[in-house]
């Protein structure tokens, strides 16, 4: 079984077309970057993943990158989780939170691309389809963004069949964010549902302002409105406007989840795979907020998280951008609202090769 081993691990850069940087309520983004990470088996085979990186610290990320290499060849396909064990242990010392639990994802979602090739099926056919499709929302609607750019995202989403859009509030004045969502709702109807998030950027008196001057828009869902720790305000803002509260993408575990529901302050649970774990780790919390009767929406990764949701009874959701479907050979298809998982062996997609430049 010797063919199954990690022989060579290569990391690239690839980018997507930004006309104008963007921005949210606590961050400005000049470049839409991806680190693409990519193992060759002894037998040839490739598994590929990949991480959203935008301009933020690229000589820290690879340097993690490039740190695990020798750590994990050898290893087989299929070992996803001595592998996983093995980092956990050596990466203990600097902290198993932050770039290592990146690390550390990357290289398990590479793993099991390279196990379903091997095996011929997508990744939710190994694991067992609890269904075939799942929702999935329009995200963007950023700061930046005039009042004509917001509109036409957000209608464009709309004529696209999406059922959902998500746009970002936490400006400087409540008032600026209740005309941007009124705005909204007038372009997209009632028949589109509209959510928002203010990526922590707001303080509790602001967010409790805005979610109780938005009831009439029936917003149906506020993520991330304070700080993710700041969990007494999340249970303030819960009891005083009972909107639904949505969080995870910044969690490298799930004791804010565990925090969460016992003050009765979360409604939807959003993973982001990257920063979980990678694949078993995302299940695991899944498995937990289905205990506690909480519905999975993750956060961006649709070509890995539309199939595992489709493994979960509690996967309701996936957020939608377009910013990687340029640079692969096989974009997911989106049609009347919903998401398919690839259908081809692993994760049912590579980067092109046109687009990608190595990193040494």
């Amino acid at each position: 079984m010797n063919d199954l081993a990690i022989r060579e691990v290569k990391f690239f850069k690839a980018s997507s077309d930004l006309k104008k940087p963007i921005a949210d309520a606590t961050h400005s983004l000049t470049e839409i970057s991806f680190i693409v990470l990519r193992i060759q088996l002894e037998n040839g085979v490739i598994g590929e993943s990949y991480l959203l990186s935008f301009q933020y610290s690229p000589n820290a990320i690879i340097g993690a990158l490039k740190d695990i290499v020798p750590l994990i060849k050898g290893f087989k396909a299929y070992e996803t989780g001595m592998v996983y064990q093995k980092l956990e242990n050596l990466f203990e010392y600097f902290g198993n939170q932050g770039l290592l639990r990146w690390v550390q994802s990357a290289i398990n979602i590479a793993m099991w691309d390279a196990w379903g090739k091997i095996q011929g099926q997508p990744i939710h056919k190994l694991l067992g389809v609890t269904k075939k499709n799942v929702n999935i929302y329009g995200s963007g609607g950023w700061l930046s963004y005039s009042i004509d750019e917001l509109i036409q995202e957000v209608t464009d989403y709309a004529d696209r069949g999406f059922k959902a859009v998500k746009i970002k509030v936490g400006s400087p004045k409540v008032s600026t964010d209740l005309n941007r969502l009124r705005e909204v709702r007038e372009a997209v109807g009632d028949k589109v549902d509209i959510m928002m998030d203010a990526n922590q950027g707001m303080d509790l008196p602001s967010a409790i302002k805005l979610a109780q001057n938005a009831r009439d828009l029936n917003i149906h869902w506020f993520e991330e409105p304070v700080h993710h720790q700041d969990f007494q305000a999340y249970q303030i803002l819960k009891n005083q406007t009972g909107i639904s509260l949505a969080m995870g993408e910044r969690e490298f575990d799930t004791l804010p989840l565990r925090e969460l529901v016992t003050r009765n302050a979360l409604d939807i649970w959003q993973p982001d795979i990257l920063r979980i774990g990678g694949v078993e780790a995302w299940r695991e919390s899944a498995a937990l907020a289905h205990s506690f009767h909480l519905p999975v929406l993750p956060h961006y990764y649709k070509d890995y998280d539309v199939p595992l949701l489709c493994t979960i009874p509690n996967g309701v959701g996936a957020e939608s951008f377009d910013w990687v479907d340029p640079l692969i050979d096989n974009p997911m298809v989106i049609q009347d609202g919903y998401a398919k998982p690839h259908d081809l062996p692993g994760w049912g997609f590579n980067f092109i090769d046109d687009r990608l430049t190595e990193i040494k």
